[in-house]
């Protein structure tokens, strides 16, 4: 895993095709006891909303039920910061995927109770994209 130069994201690049990534990424996410809410075919929107050619693009909207539940009794708007998205996306012939960094995110809301589930949260999904850069 590579640390990206971007303070709010946890990223690597992989040699996987897009759709193994995306696929490997879902298994992954269910692996660490979070479900995939929603997914985003940000490709396909484009294109279809505005004629706009671009590279596969897909957002995983990923959440751990206890976790969430936890955060939400400690900060009921929380829900706005929720669920955790998972990028993956090609640029340039190579696949990357990148998960939003949840104890700089959840560091906006100034509340102690939840850091401890950031920190938890942190190492779910470093470790998610920790395996997708292994391929």
């Amino acid at each position: 895993m590579q640390t990206d130069r971007k303070d709010y994201i946890i990223s690597a690049e992989t040699d996987l095709s897009f759709a193994e990534t995306v696929n490997r990424t879902r298994d992954l996410l269910q692996a660490a006891g979070y479900g995939v809410l929603c997914e985003i075919d940000v490709k396909a929107k484009l294109e279809e909303k505005l004629g706009v050619e671009r590279e596969p693009y897909m957002i995983l909207g990923a959440c751990n039920p206890p976790l969430a539940s936890e955060g939400l009794n400690a900060e009921p708007d929380l829900g706005a910061l929720l669920p955790c998205n998972v990028v993956i996306y090609e640029r340039e012939g190579r696949t990357r995927v990148a998960a939003v960094e949840p104890e700089r995110m959840l560091s906006i809301v100034g509340n102690e109770k939840l850091e401890s589930i950031a920190t938890r949260v942190r190492e779910d999904l470093a470790r998610v994209v920790e395996e997708i850069a292994k391929g």
